[in-house]
This record gives structure tokens, sequence and C-alpha cells, in this order.
């Protein structure tokens, strides 16, 4: 184990997060529910994020960059919770998910405060 690194949220196969040098890698988030539109599934992860952040010292501000996947509808929820004038850069992925009914899965980068 390195001494230097964080890791929050650990399994077995994976962390949910790890900081090193004061940035923030989070893990893949998905929704809790599968049984909501990708409205409700972006919702679900951004809340997920912000709690997963503050739990690293950080926040939505300091994000460095995200990865997404499924974009065009999750723009209108993306949109709202950004914080203006701070949006990261973002790429889009194609991955499979863990699960068919996630339509959604975020990977976040940020710096911690």
């Amino acid at each position: 184990m390195n001494p230097d690194i964080t890791r929050i949220g650990m399994a077995a196969r994976y962390s949910e997060a790890a900081v090193f040098n004061g940035i923030v890698f989070l893990a893949g988030m998905v929704p809790d529910r599968g049984d909501v539109d990708i409205r409700g599934q972006t919702a679900d992860v951004l809340q997920q994020v912000e709690q997963r952040l503050k739990e690293c010292g950080s926040d939505k501000s300091r994000i460095l960059r995200t990865d997404i996947r499924d974009i065009a509808a999750m723009n209108e929820v993306w949109d709202a919770w950004v914080v203006p004038g701070a949006a990261p850069p973002r790429a889009t992925v194609q991955a499979a998910l863990a699960n068919p009914a996630y339509r959604i899965e975020i990977v976040v980068t940020a710096a911690q405060a």
C-alpha cells in the first residue's frame, strides 16, 4: 500500500475514489435505480458524485474532467447542475455497463479544495 494514496469506499475489486496529490479520482458512478428514465438516472448519479466529492474534500466546482455515457438526454440535467463558469472538459465514452437498465455512467476527476 502507498501511504500517499487515500482510497475511499474500498471493495475487493475497486475503490469508489482515490486521492493523490490533491487530485480526486472517482470510479464510474451508476444510478441506484434502473427503473427511471435517463433524466432521473442522471440526477441520481450527479447526487452521488456530489456526495463522493464531499467525502474526498472537494466539490463540483473543482471538477477537472468527466467521462460520460448517453450524453444527449442527460445534458438537460447536467446543464442545470454544473457550476456556471466552471464547466469541466467532458468526454463521451461507450462502455458495457454492469446492468442493462443503467442508461448512464459518469467518471469524475477533481481537485481537492
